[in-house]
């Protein structure tokens, strides 16, 4: 999709979608920036060694000095993919100010900060760019964040990010949608569902294919949307 050489932000790349992604746009050409929190990520990411992936410590995407420096050292961006995120079951009784901040930082507010530094980036070139962030289908039909509320509030948070940013930027050739996937087929999911029909999650791959459509060149016109990706669920 026209990604040979350009430079691509991954958050959240060492992870199961984050891989599927990466491995989608190295073999696109692309050269990519993985921000990682621990060795044990490093142990088990496929792309460790390989040249056209850069991985930079960050162990926290909340932090706006960490953030800055991950997009102020680069040349040229041309995508940023908001991947990283956190998931929490809890009914509300459970769900105190500690864990609904934990969602907010971990999935709003870095997917806010780093979209901002991606545009400060982006001005660098004046050549536009491409920013797609990661969502939920509980942004997109809330009634189904029952027991997750704090998980869907801040999703639903991610949904309005990118719908207001993408009106902000549009003139200046930065397009900004989001994915809101379903539960995906990934092993965690399996081994925490065991009795679910697999078959019909979405497959890492397939997401993978969305998100890197919507941030390649060939994507001109379509901004401002949170895609769902639901799979036959």
């Amino acid at each position: 999709m026209e990604y040979q050489d350009r430079q691509v932000v991954v958050t959240g790349g060492t992870g199961a979608l984050g891989v599927a992604v990466v491995g989608a746009l190295v073999a696109a050409g692309a050269r990519c920036r993985v921000p990682y929190r621990s060795d044990a990520e490093l142990k088990r990411f496929p792309y460790l060694d390989n040249p056209q992936v850069q991985l930079v410590p960050i162990s926290d995407l909340a932090d706006e000095s960490a953030v800055d420096g991950l997009y102020g050292a680069l040349d040229g961006l041309w995508a940023s993919i908001h991947i990283a995120g956190g998931f929490a079951f809890a009914p509300i009784a459970q769900s105190d100010k500690t864990l609904l901040m934990s969602q907010l930082e971990g999935n709003l507010v870095s997917a806010y900060l780093c979209s901002r530094a991606a545009v400060v980036a982006f001005r660098k070139t004046g050549k536009g760019g491409r920013i797609v962030n990661i969502a939920a289908r509980q942004a997109l039909e809330p009634r189904l964040g029952a027991s997750l509320t704090a998980y869907a509030a801040a999703k639903a948070g991610v949904a309005a990010l990118t719908i207001a940013l993408a009106e902000e930027v549009a003139k200046e050739g930065i397009l900004v949608n989001a994915v809101a996937p379903s539960i995906m087929d990934t092993p965690a999911n399996r081994s925490s569902m065991p009795k679910a029909d697999f078959g019909a999650w979405p497959k890492v791959d397939e997401v993978a294919a969305t998100i890197l459509f919507l941030a390649s060149p060939r994507n001109s016109v379509t901004r401002g949307a949170v895609i769902p990706a639901y799979g036959k669920v």
